[in-house]
């Protein structure tokens, strides 16, 4: 036992001359590691594997016997990971967390320090207001309208059944500008997989369809809905055929959630935002941030429905609202903006 541990603190000293000279030797970091694993320190030891496997990048041009090497200290490192995250789930279950019932910001954190889930931030396409929390589905407690909302599901989607038997009235969702530059990356463009039918569009009502769904505007009627004049509030029906999909992409600014109300809901049409993944399920609403990046798909055999509002987000107060107003009715006073939030 004395003699192991001798010849492991020698083989530290060995590689600490080498690494001195040399601080990416990828023998002499598997080495450290395996000394100091051999003294029992997994988490030391996991380290300097872990370092070198840094420093091998993509292993082109090593020899086969240092890449059986790093191919052994990964899964050195994946072991260690593995006791380490047990070891935090039995402490912290004893400490009386639960996955089901705990704060869902805890057990994301612990998903990020596992390396679960990645982090996802605001990433508003044209406008930041500082201060505001990164969270990706709103909490229902703080919307005490959603509700009510939910409950008016059955007259709502009566309208939107009268309105479908129109189908021309539906657009494409992603419609080009003239007095913009137009790309087309993500394919939506002018492209009918998706497209939407306004009540609402850009601040502006649109009264010969507002005056088909006064029960869907009644349901409205006590939401915060966003309001700028000439950019929002935005109400409309949108419609996602089936096999359809929406690439990733970010909204334009973070002051104001997007609600969904499901109307047409078939399964296996869904919903992403971050790294939280949803299907989309009949008369049950939800409002997110869509400046975190978002998609949506529609593996089912129908098209999918669904209405869509926006609405202040609950941390901002009255004063920041206005605010926020006032500098985009000043952009607009400025050169003429309005559509799709473009400044």
């Amino acid at each position: 036992m004395a003699n192991t541990e001798q010849g492991n603190r020698a083989a530290i000293e060995a590689a600490d001359r080498a690494l001195a000279a040399d601080p990416r030797d990828l023998r002499a970091l598997i080495a450290k590691g395996d000394a100091l694993g051999g003294l029992g320190d997994s988490r030391a030891a996991a380290s300097f594997y872990s370092s070198a496997l840094r420093a091998a990048g993509d292993g082109a041009g090593l020899a086969p016997a240092i890449i059986a090497e790093l191919r052994r200290a990964r899964a050195a490192v994946q072991a260690q990971a593995q006791q380490f995250e047990a070891h935090l789930t039995s402490s912290l279950a004893r400490a009386g967390f639960n996955p089901s019932t705990s704060s869902d910001r805890f057990a994301l954190s612990l998903d990020l320090m596992a390396g679960r889930k990645r982090l996802y931030q605001q990433e508003p396409r044209f406008y930041l207001f500082p201060g505001l929390p990164q969270i990706q589905f709103q909490p229902r407690e703080t919307l005490p309208w959603l509700a009510s909302v939910e409950a008016a599901t059955g007259e709502i989607r009566a309208e939107l059944d009268a309105l479908r038997a129109e189908p021309d009235l539906f657009h494409p969702y992603v419609e080009a500008r003239a007095d913009r530059p137009n790309f087309n990356s993500s394919g939506m463009l002018a492209n009918p997989d998706w497209s939407a039918l306004f009540l609402w569009k850009d601040g502006n009502e649109q009264p010969e369809i507002t005056r088909r769904c006064p029960r869907t505007m009644a349901a409205l009627s006590e939401v915060p809905l966003c309001r700028v004049p000439g950019r929002t509030p935005s109400i409309l029906f949108s419609k996602l055929k089936a096999g359809a999909r929406i690439p990733p992409h970010h909204g334009l600014i973070n002051t104001r959630l997007i609600c969904h109300l499901p109307l047409i809901a078939p399964p296996g049409s869904r919903f992403r935002v971050g790294n939280d993944a949803r299907e989309w399920r009949e008369g049950q609403a939800w409002a997110f941030d869509d400046t975190i990046e978002h998609e949506a798909a529609n593996d089912s055999g129908q098209d999918r429905t669904i209405l869509i509002f926006d609405v202040w987000k609950p941390e901002m107060n009255e004063e920041e609202r206005a605010l926020v107003s006032a500098l985009f009715q000043a952009v607009d006073g400025y050169g003429a903006g309005g559509q799709a939030w473009g400044v």
